[in-house]
């Protein structure tokens, strides 16, 4: 590929992603779940017909993926490499010069505690890297890191099993900047189980219509004794 064929190939998803009602879907899509087109539609703030063409030239695009059960059809985004980008362009935007607008409750839930893609952000989630790190259950670099064997028999104790060693596509660990507090949490697949495992323990759970988390009182209780995190 030619540098100005990747020139336009960037400017063509760049247009993409440019588009009010498109960002919207596609940050509606950030929480790892897939929706339908009328649930997409509501939070591109656009109607139904309108909804569907951006939908197809997302699709079309590769941002996102179409899901068929039965009748029913679900959009997600098309991988972690898409969610990685969206989020790297939610940091840019927070270094941009500041609108004048109030901080809401939503707001400061999101930097509470949210899912990034199928892994955890915002305070929490920068609390449970550091808390991993600072114990040397996980060594990170620049943009990766590695899960020592202690960090692996931590996990076990609650109920996370991941191979030091993994065959496949997606990396084991590797950091993910955080737009919200502006310094790397965990990804890849130990910070997907790490997430999964946190929902399946009760400790968080989803915000409606929002990628924002609660911590339950079961979490709180959870996250001090495993993890010696108190959120306050």
């Amino acid at each position: 590929m030619t540098p100005m064929v990747s020139g336009i190939a960037l400017a063509e998803i760049a247009a993409l992603i440019g588009d009010v009602a498109r960002a919207n879907i596609l940050s509606a899509l950030m929480d790892g779940r897939a929706l339908t087109a009328s649930e997409l539609a509501w939070h591109g703030g656009v109607s139904a017909s309108t909804a569907s063409g951006h939908l197809a030239k997302l699709c079309e695009a590769n941002l996102i993926a179409l899901e068929r059960q039965g009748r029913h059809r679900y959009y997600r985004l098309a991988s972690a490499e898409v969610a990685q980008a969206i989020e790297a362009l939610m940091t840019v935007v927070s270094f941009a010069p500041k609108r004048h607008r109030p901080v809401g409750p939503r707001d400061e839930a999101l930097r509470r505690a949210r899912t990034c893609y199928d892994h955890l952000a915002g305070r929490l989630g920068i609390a449970v890297t550091d808390a991993l790190t600072s114990r040397g259950h996980v060594l990170l670099s620049e943009s990766a890191g590695s899960l020592t064997g202690e960090g692996q028999r931590f996990l076990c104790t609650i109920g996370v099993e991941v191979e030091a060693e993994r065959k496949g596509q997606r990396a084991l660990c590797r950091t993910c900047l955080d737009w919200s507090e502006r310094r790397p949490h965990l990804a890849g697949h130990l910070g997907s189980a790490l997430c999964t495992r946190f929902f399946e323990l009760g400790w968080t759970e989803r915000i409606r219509d929002s990628r924002a988390l609660a911590i339950t009182t079961e979490g709180q209780k959870g996250l001090k004794e495993a993890f010696g995190i108190e959120l306050p």
